[in-house]
C-alpha cells in the first residue's frame, strides 16, 4: 500500500486518535505527530520530511508543477555557498517551510526554505586531524528532524540534538569509542521514538554495530554488533542471542578479524518498514577486505554485506539476507534500500529493492528476507549468476583473489556498480533509476600482511593500487571506467533505458510525478530527464561536480527542486579523472524553481602551475616513493598523483620544492588543523623525502605535457 495516498490517510488519522488519548505527556504526543506526518507524506507533498522523504525512502516526489512542457523554465531561485570545498553529500530535509542540511565537517544549516535567509547554523568543531579516520571524505549525508529537534551524526562519532528553531545544542551523545578510527557519515532516522543512527571506519580496523537512542534524552536504548565478539563472550546487547546462536560459527577460530574487528560498518542504510514494523540495516565489507586473512578461507562472515531485519522497539533479530557471503572485494551491503509494493506474478509482493556495489539488482521479500528475484544490472566478472534455489552467488574461481594468489582486476570493484548515492523509484513508471558507475580496481593478496591499527588494512597488495603510470594508460583507464543512469524495471529485471556520464562518479537520483527525473554529474552539470524515456530536457551548467541527491518541496503552491553541489567523497579523493579545471570551489545548494530569476556568482577555479623541484634522484628512491605514495597517500591525492581538484595537486603544490617544508607537513604535522596529520609514526623522514622524489617525477611529467600542449 505504500505510495496510496487513501491508505496513508486512513493510517494518519489512526494514528492521531492514538496519540490524542496519549497519557504519556505533551513531548511524546508531539514526537509521535511527527512520525505519524512521515507515515503519511503524501498528506503533505510539499514537504521533505525524512532522508528518503518517507519512510519507504523511495525518493519520488508527487510534486507535478515542474513537468515534461515547462521544466525549460526551471532556473536558479536561490543559492548559499559554504565553507568548504569538500564533498557534500546531504540530502535536505524540509519541515514547515525551513530547509536542514548539512556539509562537509558535519556542519547543520538551516535556511528559509522559500527565501534562502540563513535562519541559523551550527558547527559541532570536529577535529582536523579526525579527517584521516575517514576512508571517503569528511562528509555527512544529512540530518533527521522530529519534535522541535535536529539530530546530526558528527564525524567523530557524536550523536547530537539541536533545537530546531534556534540551532542550540541540546543535548549530545558519543556514540563510539573514541580511541578507535570510527566515524559517522550517515544520516539519522527517526523511529518510534528513537534516532538511529551506525558508523564507518571498516577499512581501518573497526567492528560496526547500529544504535537506538532516546529522542528525547540521548539515553541509549538498544544496539546490535554486525559482528561477533573477538574476545568470544556476549556483549549485553540485543544482538547476543543471533550471535551465539547463527553468526558466531561463521567466523572461524582464526584470521585477523580478532585484531581488526571484523569490520560490517552500518555506515548508510537504515530504513523504517512501518507496515511490517522493523528496520533494515546494510551491512558493510569486512575488516581486512582479504577474506583469507580475515578468517583464514573459512565461513560466510555474518552479517557483512547483508540486510538486516531488526525489531525497532528492541533490536532484536528477525531475518537477514547475505548479498556476498565471505565477501572479498569490498562488496558492501550499505546502499540505499527502497521499499514498495510490486506486483510479481500477478500477486502483490512487499518488498524491498536494493542495487549494491557487486553488480545486482535485488528484489528481497520484506517478510521472510528471502529473494524473488536478483539479475545483474551491469557487466561483473565474479560471478556467473545467483542459483535460483540457494539465492547464493556462483562466484567464479579466479575471482577469489585471496585464494588463487593472482592478480585480480574486478568489474565491478570496490568503488562499487552502485555505491552510497541514492537511486530512486516511481510509482507512476514502475522504475527505478539508479546511478551506476563501472570503474575497474585490482586486488592481490598482500603476503606479510600486518595489522596497522587506525590505518588502512586490506590485506590487498598496495603494490596494485599505485594507479596509472603516464597519460597512455590514464586514457586507456576512461575507456574503461564509465557512468551511466540506468533506468531499471524491478519486475522483469531488465533495463528501461540508459544515459552515458562523463564521469563514472555521479549524483543521487529524484523522480517526480511531473514525469521527471533529476540528476547531478560529477563533471558539473544538474540535468531533469524524461522518466520515461531518458531524453535530457534542461541543465544548468555548475562551476562544482554534483553528486549529493535532489529533493523536491513547494512553499506557497511554488514547486522547489533543491540539491548540494560539491565534489569529494571516495571517488572524488582517489578519482585519477579531474571534475572541471583546478580546485573544486567551495560547496553550495542550488535551489531551483520555474522562472526562478538568480545568477550564480563568478567562480574562478583556481589553477597553480606544476612545481617540479631542480633536484634529482635516483630511480630506486623514486620507485620506493611511489610505492610509498600509493601506501599512504593516493587515497587522498589521487592514484598516481593524479587529481580531481578536491583536495591539494601535489604536483602543483608550492611546498614540494622546499625540503623543509615538505617534511613539517608531511612527518610533524604542520596542517593537521586541516586535516593533514602527520605520518611521524608510519614514515622516516628519508621515506618522505622519497615520496617527495616520486611526486617531483611526476611534477615534471605534468608540466613536459602542458608544456606540449
Amino acid at each position: 500500500m505504500l505510495g496510496y495516498p487513501h491508505v496513508r490517510q486512513a493510517l494518519f488519522a489512526g494514528l492521531a486518535l492514538l496519540t490524542a488519548g496519549c497519557s504519556s505527556g505533551a513531548a511524546e504526543t508531539e514526537q509521535s505527530s511527527y512520525e505519524a506526518r512521515i507515515i503519511n507524506a503524501d498528506a503533505e507533498p510539499g514537504s521533505w520530511l525524512s532522508h528518503g522523504r518517507d519512510y519507504a525512502e523511495q525518493r519520488f516526489s508527487p510534486l507535478d508543477q515542474v513537468d515534461v512542457s515547462n521544466v525549460g523554465r526551471l532556473n536558479l531561485t536561490w543559492t548559499y555557498e559554504f565553507d568548504t570545498s569538500r564533498g557534500q553529500e546531504a540530502t535536505p530535509i524540509v519541515a514547515d517551510g525551513v530547509l536542514y542540511t548539512t556539509t562537509a565537517w558535519s556542519k547543520v544549516f538551516a535556511f528559509d526554505a522559500a527565501s534562502g535567509k540563513l535562519l541559523w547554523s551550527f558547527d559541532p568543531k570536529v577535529p582536523g586531524k579526525k579527517g584521516y579516520d575517514g576512508c571517503c571524505d569528511v562528509v555527512n549525508r544529512g540530518v533527521a528532524v522530529t519534535d522541535g529537534k535536529v539530530y546530526l551524526g558528527s564525524f567523530d562519532g557524536r550523536l547530537i540534538a539541536l533545537d530546531a528553531k534556534t540551532g542550540k545544542e541540546i543535548w549530545s551523545t558519543l556514540t563510539v569509542d573514541p580511541s578507535q578510527p570510527y566515524t559517522i557519515t550517515g544520516a539519522p532516522r527517526v523511529v518510534r521514538g528513537k534516532v538511529l543512527i551506525g558508523n564507518g571506519g571498516a577499512e581501518y580496523g573497526v567492528r560496526g554495530y547500529v544504535s537506538a537512542y532516546d529522542a528525547q534524552t540521548g539515553k541509549l536504548a538498544w544496539r546490535f554488533y554486525t559482528v561477533p565478539n573477538p574476545e568470544g563472550k556476549p556483549d549485553g546487547a540485543a544482538s547476543d542471542g543471533i550471535m551465539a546462536k547463527l553468526a558466531g560459527a561463521t567466523w572461524g577460530a582464526n584470521g585477523k578479524w580478532k585484531e581488526t574487528g571484523g569490520g560490517g560498518t552500518v555506515w548508510d542504510a537504515i530504513v523504517y518498514d512501518e507496515e511490517l514494523d522493523q528496520v533494515l540495516i546494510g551491512v558493510g565489507n569486512g575488516s581486512p577486505w582479504n577474506h583469507k586473512l580475515r578468517s583464514g578461507d573459512d565461513g560466510d562472515n555474518l552479517f557483512l554485506s547483508s540486510i538486516v531485519a531488526l525489531d525497532p522497539d528492541t533490536g532484536e533479530y528477525k531475518w537477514h539476507y547475505q548479498e556476498t557471503p565471505g565477501e572479498t572485494w569490498d562488496f558492501t551491503a550499505s546502499q540505499n534500500i527502497i521499499l514498495a509494493d510490486l506486483e510479481i506474478d500477478g500477486k502483490q509482493r512487499q518488498v524491498m529493492m536494493q542495487m549494491p556495489k557487486n553488480g545486482f539488482f535485488f528484489v528481497i521479500d520484506r517478510h521472510t528476507g528471502v529473494p524473488i528475484s536478483i539479475k545483474n544490472v551491469v557487466p561483473v566478472n565474479w560471478a556467473e549468476g545467483y542459483d535460483p534455489k540457494t539465492w547464493r552467488p556462483i562466484v567464479k574461481h579466479d575471482a577469489r583473489w585471496d585464494l588463487t594468489r593472482k592478480d585480480w582486476v574486478a568489474l565491478p570493484s570496490a568503488f562499487g556498480a552502485h555505491n552510497w548515492h541514492p537511486m530512486a523509484f516511481s510509482p507512476l513508471t514502475g522504475l527505478v533509476y539508479i546511478p551506476v558507475q563501472l570503474v575497474p580496481f585490482p586486488y592481490r593478496d598482500e603476503k606479510d600482511f600486518k595489522f596497522k591499527p587506525g590505518h588502512w588494512n586490506l590485506g590487498n597488495d598496495p603494490h596494485v593500487m599505485m594507479g596509472p603510470r603516464d597519460k597512455a594508460s590514464l586514457d586507456g583507464l576512461k575507456q574503461v571506467a564509465k557512468g551511466e543512469l540506468v533506468a531499471w524495471d524491478p519486475v522483469s529485471q531488465s533495463p528501461r533505458w540508459r544515459v552515458p556520464q562523463e564521469l563514472p562518479s555521479n549524483g543521487g537520483v529524484l523522480a517526480t510525478a511531473g514525469n521527471l527525473v533529476f540528476q547531478g554529474t560529477g563533471s558539473g552539470e544538474f540535468r531533469a530527464l524524461r522518466a520515461d524515456t531518458g531524453e535530457v530536457l534542461w541543465t544548468f551548467k555548475t562551476p562544482n561536480g554534483i553528486i549529493a541527491p535532489p529533493i523536491s518541496y513547494a512553499i506557497d503552491g511554488q514547486q522547489y527542486i533543491a540539491v548540494m553541489a560539491g565534489y569529494g567523497g571516495s571517488a572524488g579523493l582517489s578519482s585519477p579523472f579531474p571534475s572541471g579545471k583546478g580546485r573544486q570551489p567551495n560547496g553550495r545548494i542550488l535551489v531551483f524553481k520555474l522562472d526562478g530569476t538568480a545568477k550564480l556568482p563568478k567562480v574562478e577555479r583556481v589553477m597553480l602551475p606544476a612545481n617540479p623541484p631542480k633536484e634529482i634522484w635516483p630511480a630506486s628512491v623514486i620507485d620506493r616513493g611511489e610505492f610509498l605514495y600509493g601506501a599512504n597517500c593516493g587515497l587522498c591525492h589521487g592514484p598516481a598523483a593524479y587529481n580531481a581538484g578536491v583536495l591539494p595537486d601535489l604536483r602543483r603544490s608550492p611546498y614540494l620544492t622546499d625540503k623543509d617544508a615538505w617534511q613539517t607537513i608531511v612527518h610533524d604535522g604542520a596542517l593537521e588543523d586541516q586535516g593533514m596529520i602527520g605520518f611521524a609514526n608510519q614514515l622516516t623522514p628519508e621515506e618522505i623525502e622519497s615520496i617527495r622524489a616520486f611526486i617531483g617525477q611526476r611534477a615534471q611529467m605534468l608540466s613536459d605535457d602542458e608544456k606540449g600542449s
